[in-house]
Formats: structure tokens, sequence, C-alpha cells
């Protein structure tokens, strides 16, 4: 099985089997002694660092913009949605913006400490007059900002 780890991997203790790819990006968010030692010996044994290709990128943008999680993905994010999207891999994490658009994307995710997210959709809402609105932004009637909003 091919996997697709995102940073919180590198936190914890969970066994990585079979092939293993992460990004660069989520090598740079790796800052403590702890997780650095983890990337190491995961690097030792069959994991793999990988930039994603840009139409994967384009692909997961616009994936996110549909679920409403565009402003929750963090670059890190992004790139790892792409690359579980081009190895047609299971994605490793506990973030549930990402679980989110994976699950849009119809990748397979793995948690590792927490239960897997469901699926959530998103309302937009006025926070002045309380219209509601297919995406955030400025409200045209009042001019306060339309959040997001589970369903």
């Amino acid at each position: 099985m091919t996997l697709v780890l995102d940073a919180s991997v590198f936190f914890s203790d969970m066994p990585v089997e079979g092939d293993a790819y992460t990004t660069p990006s989520v090598v740079a968010e790796l800052m403590d002694l702890r997780s650095k030692c983890r990337l190491e010996a995961l690097l030792a044994a069959s994991l793999a660092v990988r930039q994603p290709e840009r139409t994967s990128l384009a692909a997961v943008e616009q994936a996110a913009v549909q679920c409403g999680d565009a402003g929750a993905l963090s670059a890190a994010d992004r790139d790892i949605l792409a690359l579980a999207l081009e190895l047609s891999a299971v994605l490793v994490t506990d973030d549930f913006a990402v679980q989110n658009v994976a699950r849009r994307l119809k990748i397979r995710t793995r948690s590792i400490l927490l239960r897997p997210a469901r699926a959530i959709r998103w309302r937009y809402r006025c926070s002045g007059c309380g219209r509601y609105y297919r995406r955030p932004g400025e409200c045209p009637v009042c001019g306060a900002a339309i959040k997001r909003k589970l369903k």
C-alpha cells in the first residue's frame, strides 16, 4: 500500500509500512528534534520526499474551493493532497479540512490519533443580516462579512 504522510505522522509513533511519501513542504514543518529523528529513520527505511505536479495542485485547489475548505488549507496541506492524488495513495492525516477535501477528490484517508472526519457541508451566512450565500465574502445587502458555517 502506498501512503502519503502529513506532518502529524512524524509527531506520533504510528508504524509506517509499505511505500511512503511526503513533500518538501511537510519536511520544512518539522522543527523539533523528535520529529526530525523520526523523519531520518523513515528516510532510511522507505520514505521518499517528492514535490507534486502543478496539474494535481490545480485539481486540489478546485476541490478545496468547491467544498469550502480552501481557506483552511496550508501550502503543505495542498501539497500532500496533490501528491496523494497523483500516486493514488492513502493519505495519512488527522487534519479534518484535509480529510474533507480528500473525500471530494476520492482520496482514501487514514487517521493517526483522532477519529476520521465525517463529511462536512458548509453554508455561508452573513454575520450582519443573517442571509445565506454560496461563498464567503462581503454581503451585498448590509456589507458585513459572510462567514462559513456548518450545514
